[in-house]
């Protein structure tokens, strides 16, 4: 007899549960709701020189803790197959790359970039010259680990043509570390100005130390310090996303769109200005608290009112009279007008008595 009800049950093939290390694994680089610093790989291609070695170790220091280096040489083209690419960006869960090489054809060649979804999102190569590493300042002042750095874009081209904007919008991302809501002055202990000249893209790097200001005041004044790396940047082959790959790529989950309020906007001083509608409220018959100086407002207000009210009857009563003046050729008031304006009406009368029949 066939086995029925629960023990049918217990006798049905089931998914095999992962094991908790790689439940905890497959958990930690899921999509998250807040991401944090963006991890990035740095790797040697196939014939790497000792400044472009210098130079990958001098931007793990800079991404430090949030970058990790790798010492083999790899043979890899990332604008023409971004698989091995993709797949040790997987490995190591990191987001962004770096990957340096010479040959004769591109000497001192950087390729930075970065994934989405496991995919190469884009690629921007570009040509190193005159580089100065950390060592080569000796004695100055370097930045703390984990510490934001603070960005300066110096020239027209940044905010005029795509190509750079795109390598500005690389640089932010690669460099970022940990969004945060609010900053103390103290930690930002360095800045990255780049300028673009000519074609020629200059990349320094300057410490902070910040001063007491002469002029009195609680702002700072800020003092700068040449620290490296330095080197000068020349552009060269890009591989930019498309456009739903783009689109894709900047969606924000739902929980952190923030909902559109309605009747609410925000002045230039930052104040929230808001709009209340309300229906029609009856304060005539409201009696609220009335100080002095309101009691001698409305006493004062009162006296005006009934002062004008007298004169506008004055002015009433001698136009009257005026008319009546004009009309019967005597006043209205005194005892002899008004009597002799009654013995008139009698004799009008007919003298008021009867006639006597003859």
């Amino acid at each position: 007899m066939a086995p029925t009800g629960k023990a049918a049950q217990k006798r049905l093939p089931t998914e095999k549960q992962p094991k908790a290390s790689v439940a905890r694994y497959l958990k930690s680089v899921e999509a998250q709701i807040h991401e944090g610093a963006k991890s990035a790989l740095l790797l040697k291609g196939t014939r790497c020189n000792e400044v472009m070695a210098t130079c990958l170790r001098d931007l793990r220091a800079m991404k430090a803790p949030d970058a990790k280096l790798l010492t083999k040489k790899n043979e890899i083209n990332v604008f023409q197959d971004a698989s091995s690419i993709e797949f040790l960006c997987t490995k190591n869960d990191t987001s962004v790359f770096a990957l340096a090489s010479h040959n004769k054809k591109r000497p001192n060649n950087l390729i930075l970039g970065r994934t989405f979804d496991n995919q190469l999102l884009d690629a921007i190569e570009l040509g190193v010259e005159n580089y100065k590493s950390l060592n080569f300042f000796k004695g100055a002042p370097k930045k703390r680990v984990g510490s934001k750095p603070m960005f300066l874009f110096v020239g027209d081209k940044w905010s005029a043509e795509g190509a750079y904007k795109k390598l500005q919008n690389l640089l932010l991302d690669w460099f970022r570390g940990d969004p945060v809501e609010s900053l103390n002055l103290k930690g930002l202990d360095h800045v990255i100005v780049v300028t673009e000249i000519e074609g020629k893209i200059y990349f320094r790097t300057y410490y902070v130390k910040l001063k007491r200001n002469p002029n009195g005041g609680d702002t700072p004044v800020p003092l700068l310090t040449n620290s490296g790396p330095d080197m000068d940047l020349t552009m060269r082959r890009t591989q930019y996303a498309t456009s739903d790959m783009w689109k894709a790529s900047l969606k924000q989950p739902q929980q952190l769109i923030k909902k559109k309020t309605k009747n609410k906007s925000t002045n230039m001083f930052g104040e929230t200005v808001a709009k209340i509608h309300l229906e029609r409220q009856d304060i005539g018959g409201h009696a609220g608290k009335r100080t002095k100086t309101l009691r001698v407002a409305m006493a004062n207000e009162k006296r005006e009112e009934s002062e004008a009210l007298e004169k506008e009857l004055e002015r009433e009563k001698e136009a009257e009279k005026r008319a009546f003046r004009e009309e019967w050729g005597y006043d209205m008031e005194g005892g002899e007008g008004e009597g002799g304006g009654e013995e008139e009406e009698k004799g009008r009368g007919g003298g008021g008595g009867k006639r006597r029949r003859t």
